[in-house]
């Protein structure tokens, strides 16, 4: 995501806790930073994509105290609804503008700058972020106020959940049932089901 910012004309500044992962992005012209205060600061916009609540926060907490008054925090990690609204107060303490915007998509969705973007906020900030949700994803969808998107985000998060579950738990049955599976040649990889009496 950070690639994908700077390769749009961003000016962009990135901290990573392991270091050496981040370094590659230099190649792209984002300029690492050493501490999370040190990229957030003069920043008018602060992205924090991070594993889950606990890292965002903690991260956070070190970080905005360096933060511009009245800069937006654009939230877009998957961190659930309680450490949301923890960062809702949070960005209201440091004078900070909040969006809530987690993604949907995979690790090469992001590379290619096609995630969806799920964003909920203040909607005078609509324009002004559509071009940074544009540099990273291929829809952004707008739900409501902060704190929408997260709830959006794991009810998907619960329906794709289900489907894998409910295929898996059909192939099960459909193998203890007797039945073998031979995969198909074609490029779409169709799977056919033979009856061992039929056969």
């Amino acid at each position: 995501m950070a690639r994908n910012l700077a390769r749009a004309g961003f000016d962009v500044r990135a901290w990573n806790r392991s270091r050496e992962k981040a370094a590659p992005l230099a190649d792209d012209g984002v300029a690492l930073c050493d501490t999370p205060a040190e990229a957030v600061e003069g920043a008018t916009v602060i992205v924090t994509m991070l594993s889950d609540g606990a890292a965002v926060l903690d991260v956070a907490q070190g970080a905005l105290p360096a933060a511009t008054d009245g800069a937006t925090w654009l939230q877009m990690s998957t961190i659930g609804i309680g450490a949301t609204q923890r960062c809702i107060e949070l960005a209201k303490r440091h004078g900070l503008r909040f969006v809530d915007a987690p993604v949907l998509g995979t690790k090469a969705l992001a590379e290619q700058g096609t995630l969806v973007v799920l964003s909920s906020g203040p909607d005078e900030l609509r324009e002004p972020l559509e071009p940074i949700f544009d540099a990273v994803g291929q829809r952004t969808m707008w739900v409501g106020e902060a704190g929408t998107a997260t709830r959006l985000k794991l009810a998907l998060n619960a329906w794709v959940l289900t489907l894998v579950e409910g295929t898996a738990e059909t192939l099960a049955l459909a193998e203890g049932l007797a039945w073998t599976r031979r995969s198909c040649s074609t490029p779409l990889r169709a799977v056919r089901w033979t009856c061992p009496t039929c056969s």
